[in-house]
């Protein structure tokens, strides 16, 4: 009979932000995506003002892997308690705290505590190292973003290209899910392949070409939600002028038809600005670069996501 033991996993990292804006960070999860690495998705299931249960889709290898969470928020005290629902074996139990921690105006203290019951056996230190990896990968990501907090609204960028299809959600939807068959359909896609390791998640590698005839790799990690008409994606490597880039594309059915809307969110990374688009370039410039160029991206595949439901598309329509 195997022995359960528990281990208790600390890190801390100190943050140039406020200790507001770092708690804010931790307390939605919703950007993570953008923030974290490995977070794929994050979906919120129940919220009451306090506590909150959402499904978190991770993976570092393009296997995104999804666990339940509840977490109870106390934003008087800047804390975060969590507990994973079902944890996977030899993980039977997994809990813990973020706290964040005023230092001084203008800087602030993110501390994780992890309390992780593990079965003994020959892979215990292995799934401890894994966790711990990924508290600290999280908490540095998070104080990485926290310290732009001045300027973040500026490097966020959402947008929203749709089209309205007089025809059934159902084909529309396999259009998006059968991202192998784009080649010769989809203008700019030259390659496809993808992979579908568990139901529902896929590992998508496309390539694409440019406008000047040059081909460039794409990567995908997509989940799918057939039922609910979405399908969520993130880059894990985006473009060179982004630091994270994810999204969504949702089939809306309606009496009269189907609404069908691919949304960005990106990260800009300021950094690569001017390397990217020249001495002098701004933030500004960043922002309607990428908005054109992924708007561009979006709009190529609502057109004959429309004509593969065999009904002509009747507007593009971007925001």
């Amino acid at each position: 009979m195997s022995v359960e033991r528990v281990h208790r996993l600390s890190y801390a990292v100190d943050a140039a932000a406020p200790a507001a804006a770092l708690y804010a960070l931790v307390a939605d999860t919703a950007p993570w995506p953008l923030f974290l690495p490995d977070t794929v998705h994050t979906e919120r299931l129940d919220f009451d003002g306090t506590v909150e249960r959402y499904s978190h889709w991770a993976g570092t290898d393009g296997r995104a892997g999804r666990s339940l969470w509840r977490r109870a928020l106390d934003a008087g005290r800047r804390r975060v308690d969590f507990r994973e629902e079902r944890p996977a074996g030899p993980v039977t139990g997994a809990a813990g705290s973020w706290r964040v921690e005023e230092l001084a105006p203008g800087w602030s203290r993110l501390l994780l505590e992890q309390d992780l019951t593990v079965a003994d056996g020959p892979g215990t230190e292995r799934v401890l190292a894994e966790a711990g990896a990924r508290g600290r990968a999280a908490a540095d990501g998070l104080r990485a973003v926290a310290e732009r907090w001045r300027r973040l609204e500026g490097l966020l960028l959402s947008f929203e290209e749709s089209v309205r299809i007089q025809g059934p959600a159902e084909p529309v939807h396999a259009f998006l899910y059968e991202t192998g068959s784009w080649p010769g359909r989809v203008a700019h896609v030259a390659q496809a392949e993808v992979v579908e390791d568990r139901p529902g998640v896929q590992r998508v590698r496309l390539v694409s070409l440019a406008e000047d005839g040059s081909s460039y790799p794409v990567e995908e990690v997509r989940v799918c939600f057939p039922a609910a008409g979405r399908i969520v994606f993130k880059r894990p490597r985006p473009h060179p002028l982004l630091a994270a880039h994810a999204g969504e594309w949702s089939v809306e059915p309606d009496p009269g038809g189907v609404n069908l809307v691919c949304r960005n969110d990106v990260l800009l990374d300021e950094r690569a600005v001017e390397q990217v688009l020249g001495p002098g370039a701004d933030l500004g410039r960043a922002r309607r670069y990428v908005r054109e160029l992924l708007g561009k991206e979006s709009r190529a595949v609502l057109g004959p996501a429309g004509e593969y439901a065999g009904e002509p598309v009747r507007a593009l329509r971007s925001v």
